[in-house]
Order: structure tokens, then sequence, then C-alpha cells
């Protein structure tokens, strides 16, 4: 994977998938219209703020609550290249990389709008604005290879006929 490089959002402890993406916002299966709420509850204009390539950092437990795919695929379609946290909800989790969104379990001295920078492969975090650097467990082979593909299923229409 390439290194991403974005701007900072952070969020508190116990983001819940409720507050990622709202209960009211999930008749669509439009990935962009669940983009344009994403984070609505914590910041009402975060669709509009956020752009392409720009990272979230979070506390402990993001992604809690309900095991709906839906979060994830709001914040990636958003244009967030990687969720950073102290911690994630198991099902949230295993959804981000299911549908090609990196999530960096790692706990970094950041301020919103810092600017960041990630390499997977090598496990490292740049905070370029304080210019500091911090070690994460890189991705092993596999779960790299699920995001290289775009997420789990394009991994499997990819490789399918090659056995």
């Amino acid at each position: 994977m390439d290194i991403m490089k974005g701007k900072v959002w952070k969020f508190r402890d116990s983001i819940d998938t409720d507050v990622i993406i709202a209960g009211r916002y999930l008749r669509t299966f439009n990935p962009q219209d669940l983009a344009d709420h994403v984070m609505e509850a914590e910041d009402p204009e975060f669709s509009q703020k956020v752009n392409k390539g720009d990272i979230i950092v979070a506390g402990w437990n993001f992604g809690c609550g309900s095991s709906r795919e839906q979060a994830p695929v709001a914040i990636k379609t958003a244009g967030v290249s990687v969720v950073i946290a102290k911690s994630f909800a198991r099902i949230f989790y295993r959804n981000a990389i299911n549908i090609g969104l990196p999530v960096i379990t790692a706990d970094i001295d950041v301020d919103e709008g810092d600017i960041v920078e990630v390499n997977v492969e090598e496990g490292t975090i740049t905070n370029i604005t304080k210019e500091n650097t911090v070690k994460f467990k890189p991705f092993d082979p596999t779960m790299l290879n699920i995001l290289e593909n775009g997420g789990l299923v394009e991994q499997y229409l990819k490789n399918k006929g090659e056995e």
C-alpha cells in the first residue's frame, strides 16, 4: 500500500456505530448518502470538512455498539484513508478490513489538524507537525493483501480463478 498522509480529525473514546452513522440514514445502500452523514452526531459539518486522505484518530473502543457494516463504509466513502485508535470494537475492526479501510491500533500524540503520515507496510506513524514517529505492529501479509485489493470481496473476485 502507498504511504497515507493527511490531516487529523480527533475523536473521543467509545465512538459507537450509531455516532459514526445514525440509524435514520440506514435506509439507503448508496455509500455516498452514508458518507454525507458520517460522524454527524459528533460534528454536524464533518462530512463537508473532511478531505480525501484525511485521518481519524480516536481513543479507546472505536466502533463499539451495533455491528453495522455501514459505519466503516461511511468513513471510507467520506475520504478517510485510515482510522487510528487506542482500541477498536472487534466487529468494527473486522468490518473495516473487509471493506478495505485500514484500521490501526496505536496510541499517538496528535492534535486535530496535525499532518500525519502512515506506512502500513513498515508499521510507522509519523506526526509531521510534531516531528515524532510511533511504531505499530504491521499488518500480516494476508491482511495487507485484503487492504491492497480494496477489501475481502474485491480480493476474492480478483483471485477466484487462481488456485
